[in-house]
């Protein structure tokens, strides 16, 4: 009996301590990763699995010469805190992006992402 309320004990600490160790996964972007849209869009959108910190998130947007796109600073949607935005200083022109990202989230590990996506 012991034995078996141990393993209950220790599988159930397992399993909570996996998801403790979860970390923020992109889920989601605007403009679409790899996808294409006809216009410039006024910002970036990244929406992530969790909530994620503002001010230890971020994303760099390059043309297809590796041109950095000056962008806003990176802020966490008020209505949604697993989205994050960073607006357009100005608007793209056509062609071929590159966005690379980081994040933190609560357990405080930094993750990185990329994708490109293309206008035109």
């Amino acid at each position: 009996m012991f034995r078996t309320s141990l393993a209950i004990a220790l599988v159930a600490a397992l399993g909570a301590s996996t998801s403790a160790l979860a970390h923020p996964k992109m889920v989601a972007a605007n403009p679409p990763a790899n996808g294409r849209v006809t216009a410039s869009p006024q910002a970036i959108r990244i929406t992530f699995s969790e909530a994620v910190f503002a001010n230890f998130s971020g994303l760099v947007v390059k043309d297809h010469a590796g041109h950095v796109m000056k962008t806003g600073r990176p802020t966490v949607d008020p209505a949604d805190k697993t989205v994050l935005v960073a607006p357009f200083a100005r608007p793209l022109a056509a062609g071929v992006y590159h966005v690379e990202w980081h994040a933190v989230a609560a357990d405080t590990h930094r993750v990185t992402g990329q994708f490109m996506f293309t206008i035109g």
